[in-house]
């Protein structure tokens, strides 16, 4: 079918029964199914499709929009210029010229992992002057009016946008003591549901040149994640206490801007050490568990592997937010490891796919899918950032941590269940 130029099918048609089919799946987990968040979940969906029409289909937005790669750019030219420093010509990719022939793959850990320390900083100190912070309550504003959330809530949301799912919640420490088991559910799946901008830079370096503005495209995911994160888990745990009751708005301050430069470089140390190891360790489990599974016999005339199990668990999720069902098992591997493993590993797999490997629009719609905190190392990593925030909801974050992993999955694939829906010209047509 041929819309506006636009051509739309039954795979797009699907992706709208997908959404209908995982608020189902969310409610079937719901404490109180008597409850079902109508207005909420209508409301998240409206802007889930209002963010990616605006911000593709609005040709002034979507130009602003665009350049986000050359900000990537500009990022990987300033953090080359820390690393050649430091780290000599093993920090620009001199070492690995002279011992490979061609143009060598950058070193990872001293080439790729220290932009996070660069955007971590640089976004500490746009807090401090205001700038992040402006935008980060003109989504609170968006939030609170088009869902009823609370002040602290939603400013909690807004920022895991931009911020990570441990970081966020330190702008609103004085009030997560009084929060209720609703709004300790939506801060942790907001949480899971998007991605931290100094991870996502990362990824969208992975991702150049294997799909159209990557880095415009997961950041368009982690903003419509948001929405969904708040519906999937109102859904699950319907609120109860009337707005009045909740708690307000806080605010968080770094002393100057020095004070800011130096945590946020301090932070991003910590989550590159953090990222380092866990895929360090991930990466070592995965292959000793794919060794034990090659000794079995054969399915398929293939050996087994996990990304092979992950991929038949999930292949039907990604099949019905919109991915042809040729491409679903393949497609539903990446979303699994992300689950089981971590989405960084996920998003390193889906780069190292060749073009003519996987079907562009299934390319984008599985980046969406796995743009998001939700695994189960990230269970450990929120509880405890969590617990030393405020201890005395210790019992309560561990209590909901399943369902976060859940709601948090949900959230992702209802993002790209929003983009299965829509054409995919409207997100690669006017790309160059």
């Amino acid at each position: 079918m041929n819309i506006m130029g636009y051509e739309w099918g039954w795979d797009n048609a699907r992706a709208l029964i997908g959404i209908a089919m995982i608020y189902g799946l969310a409610w079937a987990w719901s404490e109180k199914r008597s409850l079902f968040p109508w207005k909420v979940v209508l409301g998240a969906t409206a802007l889930q499709f209002a963010f990616a029409l605006i911000l593709f289909g609005v040709p002034f937005v979507r130009g602003i929009l665009f350049h986000a790669n050359d900000v990537v750019d500009g990022l990987q030219n300033a953090t080359r210029a820390g690393t050649s420093f430091v780290f000599g010509y093993v920090g620009d990719n001199q070492a690995a010229g002279q011992l490979m022939e061609g143009s060598p793959p950058p070193l990872f850990f001293f080439q790729i992992l220290p932009i996070v320390i660069v955007v971590a900083s640089l976004s500490a100190i746009l807090w401090h002057w205001r700038i992040l912070r402006w935008v980060t309550n003109g989504f609170a504003v968006v939030f609170r009016r088009a869902m009823g959330l609370g002040g602290a809530t939603s400013l909690a949301v807004s920022a895991n946008v931009f911020m990570g799912m441990t970081e966020a919640p330190v702008l609103i420490r004085p009030y997560i003591k009084g929060m209720t088991r609703s709004e300790l559910l939506i801060m942790m799946t907001a949480g899971f549901a998007t991605i931290a901008g100094s991870v996502l830079v990362v990824y969208g370096a992975f991702l150049e040149g294997k799909m159209p503005n990557p880095l415009a495209q997961l950041l368009t995911a982690s903003i419509m994640a948001a929405p969904a994160a708040v519906a999937v888990a109102l859904t699950m745990i319907p609120e109860t206490t009337p707005a009045t009751e909740r708690m307000k708005e806080p605010d968080f301050n770094y002393a100057s801007t020095m004070d800011a430069f130096s945590r946020g470089a301090s932070d991003g140390l910590q989550i590159v050490l953090n990222i380092a190891t866990m895929l360090i360790a991930a990466l070592a489990l995965l292959w000793i568990v794919n060794a034990g599974l090659g000794l079995l016999p054969h399915v398929g005339g293939q050996p087994l592997s996990i990304e092979r199990i992950l991929g038949w668990i999930f292949a039907p999720l990604m099949y019905m937010v919109g991915v042809p069902i040729g491409e679903a098992a393949q497609s539903g591997s990446l979303m699994g490891v992300k689950t089981v493993l971590t989405e960084f590993i996920a998003f390193l797999r889906l780069a190292e796919l060749p073009p003519e490997a996987m079907d562009p629009r299934t390319r984008m719609i599985t980046a969406h899918a796995v743009c998001g905190f939700a695994n189960f190392g990230s269970m450990g990593i929120l509880i405890g950032g969590l617990s030393i925030i405020e201890p005395s909801r210790r019992d309560d974050f561990l209590a909901l941590s399943w369902r976060t992993l859940v709601a948090g999955t949900f959230a992702t694939c209802l993002s790209a269940a929003v983009v299965g829906a829509l054409p995919y010209q409207l997100f690669a047509g006017a790309h160059g």
